[in-house]
C-alpha cells in the first residue's frame, strides 16, 4: 500500500465475499483510490435513483443549463452490478453503496449470506455526528432503508420500520411508512405499530407543512412527510405538487438546519421518483424530478460555501432506469425538448385522475372525443402538418393511440408478453401518450425495468478527488468512510444470520 499526499491506494483481496459466481472475477481483488486526509465534517450523499447518464443529459438540455451536479470538479463513472445479476436492484445497489458490500437482489444491509453489514450512516452515528435520511418516495423503501436495515427482502417493510425506530438517527423525512402495523404479514417479529415504536423512540411525527418548515433543531429527534402522499406513500411527482406540498429541496434544507451542529453531520437524500418516472417511461416527469433533485443538491453547495474546508458533496445513482437513449429513429439527428414542455402532469396523476374518471363517465364514446382531453395535458396536436410541427400526431402514432385507448377503456389486463412490451404494467393509454410525445422530442425508451449501463458519480469538496475515475459502487462506500475518518472496509455487525421474512 502506498501513500501519496492526502491520498491512499487499497489493496482488497477478498473484500467481497460469499458472492455468486456470476461476480465478475475483476471484482474480488481490486484497488480502491482513498482519501488519507483530515477528516470532513459534513458528508452529503446524493443518489438519485433510476438517474444515469442519460437522465442527466436530458434534464439539462431541456433547461438548457448545466446542472448543479454537473459542475462539481470530481466526475467518475461507476459499474452497478449486484453479486447475482448483472442488471441491479435498488436494495442491492443501496447496500453497495451504503456498506461497502456487494449483495444479492432484494437484500438490505447484509451480505449474501444474510451477516449484517454497517453502513456509512451508522458509522458516523456512532462517530457523534447526527444523521439525517430524505427521500422522495417511502422513508422505508429500499434506497433509504440500505442506511439504517437489515433484512434479507425488501418488502419487509414493518421490519424495516422498526429498524428505523432503533437507529437513533437525528432526522427522516420525505414519504411515509409502507407497512407500520405489519398487514402484509411480512414478519414474524411483530411488536406493534411501528409508528407507536418510532414514538416512544423520541421521534417527534410531523405531517403538516407549517408545522414542518417552523421546527428547530432543539425540537430533537423527527420524522417528517407530506401530507399528501401520491402513490405508495410517496411524494407527488415534482409537477404534481402544489404550495401545500414540502418539495424535495424544502426537505433538504430543514435537514441541514436540524443536523447542524458542532460534531457535524451526514445526510443521505434521494431523488426516489426519478427512477418510478423512468419505469413508466415518463419523460417530462423524470426530468422534473431529476430537477428538484439538483436543486436540493444545490442547497448543500450554498452550504458548503459557508463550510469549504470540512465539507464533502457526493451525487450518484444507482441504476440506469428505462434504457433512456438521447436519439429517436423517427427524428433521425434532431431533438425537440421543448416538445415535452406542454406536460403539465405525470402519468400517475393523468392515470389516477383523468383516465379513471373518463373511464367511469364516458363508456362508450370514440377516441375522437378524448383527442381534446390529450391535447389540453399533453400538447400533442391532432391537425396540422407532421413534418413541420412535432406536436402533431403522425397516422402510425394515431393509430396506436386508438388501439391503446379501447385496450384501456375495455379494462384489459396487459398479460401478454407482447403487450408487455408496449406497455409495461402501465395504463396503455396514458404510456402510449408519454411514449409517442418523448419519441417526437427525439428521446426513446427500450426498457420499463433497470439496465446495467454505468452511472455518473460527482463530488466536491474534502477528498473529493477520489471520486474522478471508474470503479465500482461499492467503492463509493469506501472512499465516504475514508473522508468520514473511518477505516473504508467492510464492517460485519454480528455473527448470526437475520431472519427470514415470512410468506
Amino acid at each position: 500500500m502506498t501513500v501519496c499526499g492526502k491520498f491512499k491506494t487499497l489493496l482488497l483481496t477478498g473484500l467481497i465475499v460469499a458472492v455468486s459466481a456470476t461476480t465478475p472475477a475483476f471484482a474480488k481483488t481490486k484497488k480502491v483510490s482513498v482519501y488519507n486526509g483530515k477528516p470532513a465534517k459534513y458528508v452529503f450523499l446524493f443518489i438519485g435513483d433510476g438517474m444515469g447518464i442519460p437522465q442527466r443529459m436530458a434534464a439539462e438540455h431541456f433547461i438548457g443549463k448545466k446542472l448543479t451536479m454537473d459542475q462539481m470538479p470530481a466526475q467518475g463513472l461507476t459499474t452497478t452490478y449486484a453479486a447475482d445479476r448483472f442488471i441491479t436492484g435498488s436494495a442491492a445497489a443501496a447496500t453497495a453503496i451504503a456498506t461497502g458490500q456487494k449483495t444479492n437482489i432484494g437484500m438490505l444491509g447484509m451480505r449474501p449470506d444474510q451477516r449484517h453489514v454497517k453502513s456509512v450512516a451508522e458509522m458516523a452515528r456512532d462517530m457523534g455526528k447526527k444523521v439525517g435520511i430524505v427521500s422522495s418516495v417511502s422513508i422505508d423503501h429500499a434506497t433509504p432503508a440500505g442506511f439504517y436495515a437489515h433484512v434479507p427482502a425488501r418488502g419487509q417493510y414493518y421490519d424495516i420500520d422498526v429498524a428505523l425506530s432503533e437507529s437513533n438517527f437525528d432526522f427522516f423525512g420525505g414519504g411515509g411508512l409502507k407497512d407500520p402495523t405489519n398487514k402484509k404479514k411480512n414478519s414474524s417479529d411483530f411488536r406493534g405499530n411501528a409508528l407507536d415504536l418510532i414514538k416512544k423512540a423520541g421521534y417527534r411525527v410531523v405531517t403538516n407543512k407549517d408545522d414542518f418548515m417552523s421546527l428547530k433543531p432543539s425540537d430533537g429527534k423527527v420524522i417528517a412527510w407530506n401530507a399528501w402522499l401520491q402513490d405508495a406513500k410517496a411524494l407527488p411527482y415534482a409537477m404534481d405538487m402544489s404550495s401545500k406540498d414540502i418539495t424535495l429541496p424544502e426537505f433538504t434544507s430543514k435537514a441541514i438546519e436540524m443536523l447542524d451542529n458542532p460534531k457535524g453531520f451526514f445526510l443521505m437524500v434521494e431523488g426516489g421518483k426519478i427512477d418510478w418516472a423512468c419505469h413508466a417511461n415518463d419523460a417530462a416527469a423524470f426530468i422534473h424530478n431529476t430537477v428538484a433533485f439538483d436543486d436540493s443538491i444545490a442547497k448543500a453547495v450554498d452550504f458548503a460555501k459557508k463550510h469549504p474546508d470540512e465539507t464533502l458533496i457526493v451525487v450518484t445513482g444507482d441504476h440506469e432506469c428505462g434504457g433512456l437513449t438521447l436519439g429517436f429513429a423517427g427524428t433521425k439527428y434532431q431533438s425537440y425538448f421543448n416538445a415535452l414542455t406542454p406536460q403539465d402532469i405525470s402519468f400517475q396523476q393523468f392515470t389516477d385522475q383523468v383516465v379513471d374518471l373518463w373511464k367511469k363517465e364516458n363508456k362508450g364514446q370514440k377516441f375522437e372525443t378524448f383527442e381534446p382531453t390529450i391535447t389540453h395535458y399533453f400538447g400533442l396536436k391532432f391537425a396540422g402538418n407532421a413534418k413541420k410541427d412535432p406536436m402533431v400526431v403522425k397516422d402510425y402514432q394515431l393509430a396506436m393511440l386508438k388501439d391503446a385507448y379501447q385496450r384501456t377503456m375495455s379494462g384489459e389486463k396487459v398479460g401478454d408478453p407482447e403487450l408487455y412490451n408496449m406497455y409495461g404494467s402501465y395504463d396503455p393509454l396514458t404510456v402510449t401518450i408519454t411514449h409517442i410525445l418523448n419519441n417526437n422530442a427525439g428521446l426513446g425508451w427500450t426498457s420499463f425495468k433497470h439496465t446495467a449501463v454505468p452511472i455518473s458519480t460527482s463530488a466536491m469538496g474534502v477528498g473529493s478527488s477520489v471520486f474522478d475515475g471508474y470503479y465500482d459502487n461499492t467503492d463509493i462506500a469506501l472512499k465516504v468512510m475514508s473522508v468520514l475518518g473511518a477505516k473504508p472496509s467492510v464492517k460485519i455487525v454480528d455473527n448470526g444470520s437475520a431472519k427470514l421474512a415470512s410468506n
